[in-house]
């Protein structure tokens, strides 16, 4: 009797690749579906964030609500994608503490569609949260000035970098003992980029070692992209750093979080 391929074999061609990541898409999906509270981020995060941010600060830091609106929202369709992304990491690290890994390692089956399973999904769920985002602001007030193509390529940009993130949260899951620690090193790595960034204020007023920092953090130009697809305005710059940013993020992290893996299963 022929023994049984093992886990990851290098015998699967790219068909059965393709097969065993839409099938593991499809459980992480399931998975969502079978425990709603697990949205609860996705869902509520861009209403609370808008909110808070227009009523407490709008007034303060533009004197114009209806000016902060046009100005926050597309920067915080990158804000809110980072955000789910490094959520994953903390998921995927409990994953090997309750044997979900020790089920994956007998099962022949890639190592790289497992991660890319969890990435899908998490697209997934980015995009709801970015149409609840870009619906609610419009009941607030927000306007597009250019139209559903340019808004459609600024949810893109946000994706391409959020997807780049979520490798660099597997990695961090992977890589550190307890999801606790995840978490914390998690709001380390985000908490500098979202608040050192132009998301919900012009580095103008920031001092000159700060705006130093903004002018090559990639949320920096990921939210001056996306306003300058709902706004009008130069893209060039900002989108190609963008993309640069996101390729080679995931050039450097996808390839080190597949290695991970297989060490660790």
């Amino acid at each position: 009797m022929a023994a049984p391929a093992s886990y990851g074999s290098g015998r699967i061609g790219p068909r059965a690749q393709l097969r065993h990541i839409g099938a593991l898409t499809r459980r992480n999906l399931m998975r969502i579906k079978a425990d709603p509270e697990s949205m609860f981020d996705a869902l509520l995060m861009p209403i609370v964030f808008t909110v808070l941010f227009v009523y407490v600060f709008g007034g303060a830091l533009s004197g114009n609500r209806q000016d902060y609106i046009q100005y926050l929202v597309p920067g915080l369709l990158g804000q809110t994608g980072i955000n789910l992304a490094m959520g994953v990491g903390t998921g995927l690290n409990t994953d090997f503490t309750t044997g979900v890994m020790d089920r994956f390692r007998t099962l022949p089956i890639g190592r790289a569609s497992v991660l890319i399973g969890k990435l899908l999904a998490e697209v997934c769920r980015a995009l709801l949260s970015f149409a609840i985002l870009i619906a609610f602001a419009m009941l607030l007030g927000l306007k597009v000035h250019t139209g559903p193509l340019q808004v459609l390529a600024a949810v893109a940009l946000s994706l391409l970098f959020g997807a780049s993130m979520v490798w660099v949260s597997m990695l961090l899951g992977m890589s550190l003992r307890s999801a606790q620690a995840v978490q914390g090193v998690s709001m380390l790595v985000i908490m500098p980029l979202q608040f050192g960034s132009s998301t919900f204020a012009n580095p103008d007023t920031m001092p000159g070692w700060l705006q130093a920092f903004t002018k090559v953090n990639p949320l920096s130009a990921l939210a001056d992209a996306s306003r300058s697809l709902f706004n009008g305005g130069p893209l060039t710059h900002s989108v190609l750093m963008v993309l640069a940013w996101s390729i080679c993020l995931t050039a450097v992290t996808a390839p080190l979080a597949v290695a991970r893996f297989r060490k660790r299963t």
